[in-house]
């Protein structure tokens, strides 16, 4: 082989030793960046999940003030305190309200939950996922049970404008 052929070989070696090198830093630049994300990804559907059972906590809160509302707008209206009466059962709608709000929210914490679970694609994120889906499951019947409840509250308040 002639010197000048080994030259250029030698250079050509030596250029590509410098790419791999360049790429393998990219490559440590690139995996940081993911191991990055995949964290926050997981803190996330965390975050979501935690989000839904508090909001479903909510809801069932806001149902069992419905309730009570409930309960106190029949006793005022037997009792024939009309004013409590009222009072109680627009309580009983703005539970209700809340409690479907919350309700909503532990949906939208869910979809996020499902999100985070597709893109990372674990067990502990399927998990989380499908525990804020229940969670979800019970705010919006807590929040049926309020609308329920308020209904039979507004029909105790309407009966005695009668």
């Amino acid at each position: 082989m002639n010197p000048a052929s080994e030259q250029i070989i030698n250079a050509k070696i030596a250029q590509l030793q410098s790419d791999i090198a360049v790429l393998r830093d990219g490559y440590m630049v690139i995996n940081k960046r993911y191991t990055q994300t995949l964290d926050s990804m997981k803190h996330l559907t965390q975050s979501s999940l935690e989000a839904a059972l508090r909001a479903a906590s909510a809801a069932e809160k806001a149902a069992f003030a419905c309730k009570r509302a409930t309960e106190a707008a029949v006793t005022s209206a037997n009792a024939h305190v009309i004013e409590a009466t009222h009072a109680a059962a627009e309580s009983a709608s703005l539970a209700a309200v809340a409690s479907a709000e919350a309700a909503a929210s532990a949906s939208a914490a869910a979809a996020a939950a499902a999100a985070a679970a597709a893109l990372q694609a674990e067990e502990s994120s399927i998990q989380a996922s499908a525990e804020a889906s229940r969670a979800t499951a019970r705010a919006t019947q807590a929040a049926a049970e309020a609308a329920d409840m308020a209904h039979k509250a507004a029909e105790v308040a309407k009966s005695l404008n009668r």
